[in-house]
Order: structure tokens, then C-alpha cells, then sequence
């Protein structure tokens, strides 16, 4: 299926590793041109040259999603690049997991900040080009936990916050012909997954309780971002894309 990609420029923070890196590897074998952003700036520019020899245009940059400023000044150099931004993919969070009655006020503000005030930040920054231009792609990645997990509460809340400002977000500009639509991915297999110690428990769980017998793979994700963001999906918005193996 032809996804309408080539020549298209993305935004995908949170794109130095896992699932971030798989989506801009899987738009720039789209033809896309990719702006890889993250707190690791040495990561990202890492993730940007890789591609780039894709024979596509990549950037990388350090971004602080939490900072205005930041988000800014990574759209900035965006529009410079490029002169224009057609999707933002708001992938950027990560867990920091413990029972609420061990979790601090900082442990719960650093999580719900980068998921989503960190959306907050940049969906605000790319709106004035999509608005101008009456079209745009706008992917947020949100988790299965929305629907609560023990441990993580923290996660838990700011990824169905993600839901909530994805379905906010499209009807305030749905009238520009602009889409947004979240991905909510299961238990996928990361690098930063394989490295817990018990890896292996988790494996055995997903092929015995899912119903797709497997974990998920950075690139079931990837493909499913790629798709919104494509022509084909032009119709779409709203609307949540759970990536679970049919687990709930």
C-alpha cells in the first residue's frame, strides 16, 4: 500500500531509541524526511545519520519536552530545515514504577510532565504550520496501561490523560483537515525491556495470556504510526489504535 510518506517531514521525539527509533526508521523507509528529537541529543543525532543513509534527510536534536523553550526552538530549526512539519508524533515517556505509597510528588510530576505536558508543548509549537497549510498528521503515543496497571499509577494516568487530549485536540482542528489519533501499544520488546532481569518471565507471560501469543515488536507499533500518518488515514481521527495482541 502506497502511504503517501516520500517527501513528507516528521517530527518524532522521544526518537532515540526503542519504539521512537523504530517509528523515524519506518518513515524514512517511507521516503520521509525525519527530525529525530530527544533528551539525549548524542542519541539522536545518532538515530539521524543512521537514517540519513536511507538517502533521506534526518536531523537530530536535544529536546527537553517539558521546556517551552526547547520545543521551540527544536520546531524552529524544524521549519528552517524544511520549511514546513506535516506530522508530529508524540512519542516521548518513560516509566518510573513503584506502589503510590512509596511514589514521590517528584516521581509522579516527571512522568506526567514528559507524557503530557511534554504533548501539550509541542503539539502548541507544530499547530501554526499545519494550521497555515490545512493539513497535517499528529500521533500520540499513549500505552494499554491507560487502562491501569498496579505500580504505575503515575504512567497509568498520564497516558489516559494522552486520550483524552487526543480526542480534545481533534475536534479543535478537524476544521483545518488536520488528524490526531494515538497508538496504545501492549507490551512491546525494547532493548530497554530485554534488559530486565526478568525478561524472560515477561516473554512467557505475553505468549501464555495474549492472544496473539507474543510480545509485540517495535515495528507493529511503528507500522501502526505509519498508517495514521499516512493519505490513507485521512478520515481518521479521535480515535485510539490499540497495538496489544488483543490484550485488554
Amino acid at each position: 500500500m502506497e502511504l503517501g510518506l516520500n517527501g513528507k517531514v516528521a517530527i518524532i521525539t522521544g526518537g532515540g531509541r526503542g519504539i521512537g527509533r523504530a517509528i523515524c526508521e519506518r518513515f524514512a523507509a517511507e521516503g520521509a524526511h525525519v527530525v529525530v528529537a530527544d533528551i539525549d541529543g548524542e542519541a539522536a543525532r545518532s538515530v539521524a545519520q543512521a537514517i540519513g543513509r536511507q538517502g533521506v534527510r534526518a536531523v537530530g536534536a536535544r529536546c527537553d519536552v517539558t521546556d517551552a523553550g526547547s520545543v521551540e526552538q527544536l520546531v524552529r530549526a524544524a521549519e528552517d530545515a524544511f520549511g514546513t512539519i506535516d506530522v508530529l508524533v508524540n512519542n516521548a515517556g518513560f516509566t518510573r514504577d513503584m506502589r503510590i505509597g512509596k511514589m514521590s510528588e517528584a516521581d509522579w510530576d516527571s512522568v506526567v510532565d514528559v507524557v503530557l505536558k511534554g504533548a501539550f508543548h509541542c503539539t502548541k509549537a507544530v499547530l501554526p504550520t499545519m494550521i497555515e497549510r490545512n493539513a497535517g498528521r499528529i500521533i500520540n503515543i499513549s500505552s494499554r496501561a491507560h487502562l491501569g496497571n498496579p505500580g504505575q499509577a503515575n504512567y497509568s494516568a498520564a497516558k489516559a490523560g494522552i486520550l483524552g487530549f487526543t480526542r480534545a485536540m481533534s475536534l479543535e482542528v478537524g476544521r483545518h483537515f488536520i488528524t490526531v489519533n494515538a497508538v496504545a501499544p501492549g507490551i512491546v520488546e525494547t532493548d530497554a525491556v530485554r534488559s530486565l532481569p526478568h525478561f524472560d518471565k515477561i516473554r512467557a507471560n505475553a505468549e501464555k495470556t495474549v492472544a496473539i501469543p507474543r510480545m509485540g515488536q517495535v515495528s507493529d507499533v511503528s507500522d501502526a504510526v505509519a498508517f495514521l500518518a499516512s493519505e490513507r488515514a485521512g478520515y481518521i481521527s479521535g480515535e485510539v489504535l490499540h497495538v496489544t495482541g488483543g490484550r485488554y
